[in-house]
């Protein structure tokens, strides 16, 4: 027991040595380093005051180069150079401390030290000492913006050494004061410190708010990509699956269509029909994945994907919503791939979505032109009778639409018409583009 409580007594008191020896190492890089990291945003809500407070601060600092004269070279008996000269310093040194507020603090810090222990021996034994009155206002509002830009280790640091320095000069003394200023310093820098450290928490929690609202906003679009790309890529599949099922029928059935088939032809259609099997399955099994975190797919795993010949319904269903919408078919209509068919009528029907949502009681109008390169898809809308509330959140919108298109190596164009409606126009090749990187 007694060896148990001796290494514990040891290890406390290294603790203890470690501890008053990281101090100065501490104090060193906090206050005597310039490139002391900071905290993100810790500044820039006090740069935007900074100006406005610069002409002000220039007033009160005359005030104070005046006021310190006088008192340094009549109540501390200094001479009017000298008071001129220390009460320039402190009152340069609150106009400096906006830009860098630890010089200015060892600059007053240096200045009240000097001072007081110059003038001691001859100070008039009314006076404030060992801090002057002036001393204590301008000494404050340095400690107010040093918690303005530095963490509020760094403050309290500064308002202890403030305190420290006057109370070693007030010891120091060959002759009794009236020293009421150590009261009224503790009190002033005190209030100064907790003032400035609660605006920059202030000021730092809001920036830091901000950020993580761009952070969740960022957050929130990329998550909505992800869902749209997972909902391309389930349809998508869907459509690849298909084609591959009519591949794997065709090659079992052709060789009963031809009299007398030879063996390498056979064996050719036997080997096409195998892979056909085999990338059906891993198309599945990758469908699988990408469906298991929809909660819904299940219900419409079998359903046939839409095309553009349901886009009659698709608008019956919208009209039924109370939206007027009125559809053109310009060129002679045929039939395109699935992909195109599918982007297209997934386009028409999130448009379509989007006019309910963002412009009720506006007349929409929905075009589809066959044309002899590509399709083009029109939905435009008039401007709402009536005000629309915001959003609540990002949708997949715009953003589904872009990447359907630049999946088919087409073009989209949106925006606000001159009517104050509102128009999307997708530009479908026939033949899409193989992705990028693709062989």
């Amino acid at each position: 027991m007694k060896t148990g409580g001796a290494e514990h007594g040891r290890g406390a008191r290294r603790l203890t040595v470690a501890g008053l020896r990281a101090v100065p190492l501490a104090l060193r890089q906090d206050l005597l380093s310039p490139s002391a990291p900071r905290p993100r945003g810790e500044q820039q809500g006090w740069l935007v005051w900074r100006p406005a407070l610069a002409v002000p601060l220039l007033l009160l600092a005359v005030f104070l180069l005046v006021g310190g004269t006088v008192e340094y070279s009549r109540r501390f008996h200094l001479g009017m150079e000298i008071g001129v000269v220390l009460a320039g310093v402190q009152a340069g040194a609150l106009v400096a401390a906006m830009y860098r507020p630890l010089p200015a603090w060892w600059t007053t810090t240096a200045v009240t030290v000097v001072a007081a222990l110059w003038a001691e021996p001859r100070v008039d034994p009314d006076a404030l000492y060992p801090w002057s009155g002036v001393g204590v206002a301008v000494t404050a509002g340095v400690l107010l913006f040093v918690a303005l830009t530095h963490r509020p280790r760094v403050a309290v640091e500064t308002l202890v050494i403030s305190l420290v320095a006057g109370l070693l000069c007030a010891i120091l003394h060959t002759r009794p004061h009236n020293s009421p200023s150590a009261g009224l310093a503790a009190v002033s820098f005190s209030i100064a410190v907790v003032v400035g450290a609660a605006l920059r928490g202030r000021r730092v929690a809001r920036t830091q708010l901000v950020v993580q609202e761009e952070l969740t906003a960022e957050e929130r679009a990329r998550r909505t990509l992800l869902e749209e790309r997972n909902r391309i890529a389930r349809e998508l599949h869907d459509v690849v699956a298909h084609h591959m099922s009519v591949i794997s029928i065709q090659a079992q059935v052709a060789p009963h269509l031809v009299e007398n088939p030879s063996e390498e032809l056979k064996e050719n259609l036997a080997g096409i029909r195998q892979n056909a099997v085999e990338a059906l399955t891993e198309l599945r099994r990758v469908l699988g994945v990408l469906r298991s975190e929809d909660p819904a797919a299940e219900g419409v795993r079998h359903a046939p994907q839409p095309s553009l010949d349901r886009l009659d319904d698709l608008v019956a269903n919208v009209r039924a919503a109370g939206l007027a919408v009125t559809t053109d078919i310009v060129g002679t209509r045929r039939a395109l791939s699935p992909g195109v068919e599918l982007s297209a009528f997934r386009i028409v029907q999130e448009a379509l979505s989007n006019a309910m949502r963002h412009a009720p009681g506006a007349a929409v109008r929905v075009v589809v032109a066959y044309q002899r390169a590509g399709l083009v898809v029109r939905v435009g809308n008039t401007a709402p009778d009536r005000p629309v509330a915001p959003s609540p959140g990002a949708g997949h919108g715009l953003l589904g639409m872009r990447e359907r298109t630049a999946m088919l190596g087409g073009e989209l164009a949106a925006g606000v018409t001159p009517d104050g409606g509102y128009e999307v126009t997708a530009t479908l090749p026939l033949n899409p583009l193989p992705p990028k990187g693709s062989p």
